[in-house]
């Protein structure tokens, strides 16, 4: 097994993973930089016009309703997807009779697709035709109907929850991996000192799964720029855009009214806010962490 060790082997074996990454990831972004600097409409040529689609981005009102559905979304998801997982997998640490179908059901919503995902809570949150609101009218609780989704209000927060049903099964699986790394011989030692179940999961258990928790909350973050399919079959972004998010509202722009170029700044600028999240979010994490060994 020498030949393993050997530098230009590794090479070889990340060469294919590494061009798939650079011809998938990497060059389309320079490309949809290049084309929201112009007037590219899809067909025919482009034209360069400078910044002129950023200045209209930033006087866009539908824009910016957009850009703060992502951001109450992103902050639903981040505040709930991260301890109702770690919390979940906590209880599911340990078998039991039962643990195995319980851990599917968990994990079931997250090989449903997308789409798929959106029409089940279409039938259910639709403020119309929806289970919810029908059921409230049958006990009787007409006052408590609402407008789940398609208004300015509790779409983000309709989606958000969505998104949380869909996902929790993958961020719990993660976490179960994080917990089953841990080893049995420092919570035995802490049974020893006197230490409870809590004592355990805040001075252990969390300490040592400080890195699954940022890969958890990095792949939530750059997760809740990319939520797209949930949001085109609850609302299609409408009414009149009052419930787009980022990717909606620019697939809206690129494909509907052909601003092709209009669309790429927009999913720059996405781009760039995921980024400044991630990175600011793992510099405060290197520093902590820094902090605490030094």
């Amino acid at each position: 097994m020498h030949w393993l060790s050997k530098r230009s082997t590794k090479i070889i074996m990340v060469l294919p993973a590494l061009i798939l990454f650079v011809g998938f990831v990497i060059i389309p972004i320079f490309i949809s930089v290049y084309y929201s600097v112009t007037d590219f409409t899809g067909i025919g040529e482009a034209h360069f016009i400078g910044l002129k689609n950023y200045r209209v981005l930033f006087h866009d009102k539908f824009f910016f309703i957009a850009l703060k559905n992502t951001f109450i979304i992103l902050i639903c998801i981040t505040i709930t997807v991260l301890p109702i997982s770690f919390l979940v997998a906590l209880l599911l640490e340990k078998s039991f009779e039962g643990s195995g179908i319980i851990q599917s059901m968990i994990f079931a919503p997250n090989v449903v697709a997308p789409i798929l995902v959106g029409l089940i809570w279409l039938f259910i949150l639709d403020p119309k035709m929806g289970l919810i609101n029908a059921v409230l009218n049958g006990i009787g609780l007409e006052g408590w109907q609402q407008q789940w989704i398609g208004g300015q209000t509790l779409t983000p927060y309709a989606v958000a929850f969505v998104y949380l049903w869909q996902v929790l099964g993958f961020y719990t699986t993660i976490n179960m991996a994080g917990l089953r790394s841990i080893p049995s011989d420092i919570y035995e030692a802490s049974q020893i000192d006197g230490a409870n179940r809590v004592q355990q999961v805040w001075r252990i258990t969390i300490p040592m799964m400080k890195n699954t928790i940022v890969i958890n909350t990095v792949l939530i973050i750059t997760g809740g720029f990319k939520i797209f399919e949930t949001v085109q079959q609850l609302t299609n972004g409408g009414p009149n855009h009052v419930s787009d998010v980022l990717v909606t509202y620019m697939y809206h722009t690129t494909f509907t009214t052909s601003r092709y170029g209009y669309g790429m700044a927009i999913a720059t600028v996405s781009f760039i806010f995921c980024l400044i999240f991630s990175i600011i979010y793992l510099t405060k994490v290197n520093k902590s962490m820094h902090q605490e060994e030094g």
